[in-house]
């Protein structure tokens, strides 16, 4: 079910890359490793002997819950990076993100500082990069990740120009 509130009517979203799906997954393993690996610490322990408590029904189910929970995270990993969006329009940029949680945001051209272009180095392999709008609001968390370093770059130079222009009143 679509809202104008989210989907405002008239707007053609661009989508990011769907190779950022290949980042959303790598550090989904790097967190979900490690947290499936300390959790299963206890187990390990308590069939070792070394450990009589917790009982091994209870040293065995935190870590699965853990892996079921992560499981499902990783399902919902494809459809998260396809609702990530952005438009342009005359006046702002909106930014759009969320499956259950919704979130659209309108970052007027105006109100712009900076635009910082961040690369990790999952992203570098890829050719990707994750564009960051800075305002004077320092709760402003206006980014736009996935994106290709060519898209990126150019979307950077057009917003910092239009931001410029805006500030100067033309």
């Amino acid at each position: 079910m679509h809202t104008e509130a989210i989907d405002p009517p008239g707007i053609t979203w661009q989508r990011v890359s769907p190779k950022y799906v290949t980042v959303r997954m790598v550090q989904w393993a790097l967190a979900n490793l490690a947290t499936v690996l300390v959790l299963s610490l206890p187990l390990v322990l308590v069939l070792a002997g070394v450990w009589a408590w917790p009982p091994l029904w209870l040293a065995a189910t935190v870590p699965a819950v853990a892996l079921v929970a992560a499981l499902w995270r990783l399902a919902l990993i494809p459809r998260q990076v396809r609702a990530i969006g952005y438009a342009e329009r005359d006046d702002d940029l909106l930014i759009r993100t969320g499956i259950f949680f919704q979130r659209t945001i309108a970052v007027p051209y105006g109100r712009m500082q900076y635009v910082d272009i961040g690369v990790g180095p999952v992203e570098r392999g890829l050719g990707l990069c994750t564009l960051k709008l800075h305002t004077a609001s320092p709760g402003t968390n206006a980014q736009i990740p996935g994106l290709p370093a060519a898209e990126g770059a150019r979307l950077r130079e057009q917003l910092a120009a239009r931001g410029e222009a805006r500030l100067a009143g033309l």
